[in-house]
């Protein structure tokens, strides 16, 4: 019986860390983000979907998605993103599904890596969640310095999001962000020997 851990965490939380980790140990990962574009490909039905939503104005000459356009669209409308994630929910939910029931074949632990894992309701896919934790204090300063921006486009783009100490009430298992890179793989080392994952 195979094990799917959803991994979730806030934008500048270190959640890379800890999914590089388990890749590097040999386990499959299903990538949340990688999904979302997949089923956008030109020729796909998701793409024609949004384009259905949203008219040809969000295609390039080539026929292919036009990123920036879709969000100047969504970015300051929350109708306009509520409709975007409901066109496309389906899709990246059936991928996410059909990638992660492929993947159990192969493997006893199966990571599935979701940024908005909770905001998306896929904790009822996943056997455990672990949310990659960092204080308010921290996301702010590395998001701050990974990304160049000011302060309150720091702010913004954090509170668009479910707080991490929101996540943090709502996860499984606990990776603490908060020290170095090394401190964090040892957590999750830890938590693959004492579930027999790893020797």
């Amino acid at each position: 019986m195979s094990f799917v851990l959803g991994v979730t965490g806030g934008i500048a939380s270190g959640k890379s860390t800890v999914v590089d980790f388990f890749k590097e140990k040999g386990f499959p990962v299903v990538d949340g983000d990688i999904v979302a574009r997949q089923v956008v490909e030109p020729g796909t039905e998701g793409l024609r979907a949004l384009e259905k939503a949203f008219g040809s104005v969000i295609l390039q000459n080539n026929g292919s998605l036009d990123r920036k356009k879709l969000g100047n669209l969504i970015f300051h409308d929350e109708a306009k993103r509520q409709l975007l994630n409901e066109t496309l929910d389906p899709f990246i939910r059936g991928e996410i599904e059909g990638q992660t029931q492929e993947a159990k074949q192969s493997s006893d632990l199966v990571i599935v890596d979701i940024p908005l894992l909770f905001e998306g309701h896929y904790e009822t896919m996943m056997d455990e969640v672990a949310v990659v934790y960092v204080t308010p204090k921290i996301q702010l300063e590395r998001l701050m310095k990974r990304n160049e921006l000011p302060k309150n486009e720091a702010l913004e783009r954090i509170n668009s999001q479910l707080s991490l100490d929101e996540k943090k009430k709502r996860a499984d298992i606990l990776f603490d962000n908060c020290q170095s890179q090394e401190t964090t793989r040892k957590q999750v080392l830890d938590w693959m020997k004492k579930n027999k994952f790893v020797s």
